[in-house]
């Protein structure tokens, strides 16, 4: 079975959002440097990496259904998905906004992805000396204005249905929110936030304006959790621009996860821990050569290994792996792949693409998961899920196969111990199971 977690790459055009989709998945997204390039979704399947528990439980070979297993690392599929690109005033209508904030309903988690080198301005058009700082906060304040403006134009009506029904505060507010693809408990976290952070009160009808506001902020934070991509850092220009970025959105000295008792510690969303430093061009150019067998590189590496690179057999030969050796680079693609590892390898540690990748996943706190036939010498994890937090084990038998949720008889660890089917699944504790069955 494979991940139904979206990730949804973001931004003005041309900031790199289809070279983005293209170096960490498969795809074939169109790219150009003129606004717009992208019209419809893109598409395309990138690899969260993790511990994979074959080796634990001495599995020969491991077949998994979905993505792959490399020596013990197994890279479980993530769907992305490449909106159009977003201008100011998308919340009004400007440019494709209406487009691109539907397009949004789908997605899980946000890659926000912006160009820092400062080459394309707030619309996309090509410039030179652009400084790309309140990208971040624009884009997070069209959004807010989008789910902002659709609720405000209700309000008064949704308020005075909420007082006849006497119903709770979430579920009034889960009725006007469940078109953004939000559950009852994204919801419930926004109105806990709201409350405990921005000291909202808890009766609805006690709202005005600034709490309203204030509560799709949060609202926001919950349902579109962000990544920032800083693209194209080996430009001219790119460094000055990051260090203003992080310089913004550094962490206060001392703050918790959620900021502590004075407030949240995130700006617009974001903080320092959110932001990645990429080069989606770099990593296009290096999985390209590794394909047409010019280097060996592994997406996430700080470096590869041409023909030159590669130990010789003792006999003068170069050894080779399952793909063939490689083929000799000639001098013009050698110097470029070598500006390439002194700029963004040797300087970054990684063109940063798969570390996007890595982020998304954790900041939606999702938890892998690997469901097994059994433990014996037959043991195999054909499939890995990326489940969500609070996900019970009875909940992941449903979403395995509805008969496997029909004869649920339990569950067990590979160190047999029974649980409830209310457990929840959690990492490194409960995420590698057997579903027993009845019958």
């Amino acid at each position: 079975m494979s991940s139904s977690f979206v990730v949804a790459c973001v931004g003005k055009p041309s900031a790199g959002k289809s070279s983005f989709l293209n170096a960490v998945t498969d795809a074939t997204a169109k790219v150009g440097n003129f606004p717009f390039t992208t019209i419809k979704p893109n598409q395309g399947i990138a690899y969260y990496p993790v511990e994979c528990p074959c080796r634990a439980h001495g599995v020969q070979q491991c077949r998994p259904r979905h993505g792959r297993c490399e020596g013990g690392r197994r890279w479980v599929p993530v769907q992305m998905l490449d909106v159009a690109g977003l201008v100011p005033g998308a919340s009004e209508g400007r440019g494709l906004g209406n487009q691109f904030l539907d397009d949004l309903r789908a997605a899980d988690v946000l890659v926000h992805v912006v160009d820092a080198s400062g080459t394309t301005d707030e619309n996309g058009k090509e410039t030179r000396g652009y400084d790309p700082i309140d990208d971040i906060r624009w884009l997070r304040g069209e959004i807010e204005a989008w789910i902002h403006g659709n609720l405000e134009r209700r309000w008064a009506g949704v308020v005075r249905r909420h007082a006849m029904t006497k119903a709770a505060p979430v579920d009034t507010l889960q009725a006007q929110l469940g078109g953004y693809g939000a559950g009852r408990a994204v919801v419930q976290r926004a109105v806990d936030a709201a409350v405990r952070r921005r000291g909202l009160p808890e009766a609805l009808d006690a709202w005005d304006a600034a709490a309203l506001r204030a509560f799709v902020a949060e609202f926001v934070d919950c349902r579109f959790p962000t990544v920032v991509a800083l693209n194209k850092i080996d430009m001219p220009d790119a460094d000055k621009n990051i260090a203003a970025i992080m310089r913004r959105y550094r962490r206060p000295p001392g703050s918790g996860s959620d900021g502590g008792a004075e407030g949240p510690a995130r700006r617009d969303g974001i903080d320092e821990r959110d932001i990645v430093l990429t080069s989606a061009v770099s990593e296009c150019l290096l999985r390209k050569m590794a394909r047409q067998r010019f280097i060996r590189y592994t997406p996430g590496s700080d470096d590869f290994a041409t023909s030159a690179d590669e130990p010789s057999d003792g006999n003068g030969s170069k050894e080779e792996d399952d793909g063939g050796p490689l083929k000799p680079l000639d001098e013009k693609t050698a110097r470029r792949l070598g500006n390439l590892r002194d700029l963004v390898l040797f300087r970054y540690g990684s063109t940063g693409v798969q570390d996007v990748i890595v982020r998304a996943v954790e900041t939606a706190g999702l938890v892998p998961v690997f469901p097994a036939k059994s433990f014996g010498r037959d043991c195999q994890f054909r499939d890995c899920l990326l489940v969500r937090p609070g996900t019970t084990v009875r909940e992941l038998a449903r979403r395995l196969h509805h008969r496997l949720d029909e004869s649920y008889a339990g569950a067990e660890t590979p160190a047999g111990i029974q649980l409830a089917e209310d457990d929840p699944i959690v990492a490194g504790c409960n995420n590698v199971l057997r579903i027993v069955t009845s019958g």
